[in-house]
């Protein structure tokens, strides 16, 4: 197969992604139950694709859980997202050192 098709393959995907909801939900949604399912989709998602990297991408667990308690501390004190990633990093990364 040529790379040509697997652009198309993807375009397809991505705009029946997009197109579906705008097709099937016509009315305004009023249940209060539905919209807040709707509205923690996206976080779910996000955190059922990162997780599991996160614990594989150092080669060890232990210096992948530190990083990531002090990512998620740094983060619950609501620093930048810069401060939070570099810190993670380097909290990895002197564990990995000592182990």
């Amino acid at each position: 197969m040529s790379i040509a098709i697997y652009i198309l393959v993807m375009a397809g995907v991505t705009y029946l992604i997009r197109m579906l909801p705008f097709t099937l939900f016509r009315k305004k949604i009023k249940s209060r139950f539905f919209k807040s399912v709707l509205h923690y989709i996206p976080y779910a998602v996000l955190s059922a694709m990162t997780f599991p990297s996160i614990f594989y991408s150092t080669g060890n667990t232990v210096t992948a859980a530190v990083g990531t308690v002090v990512a998620v501390a740094l983060a619950y004190f609501k620093l930048p997202l810069i401060v939070v990633s570099v810190a993670a990093c380097v909290a990895a990364f002197v564990t990995g050192l000592f182990i």
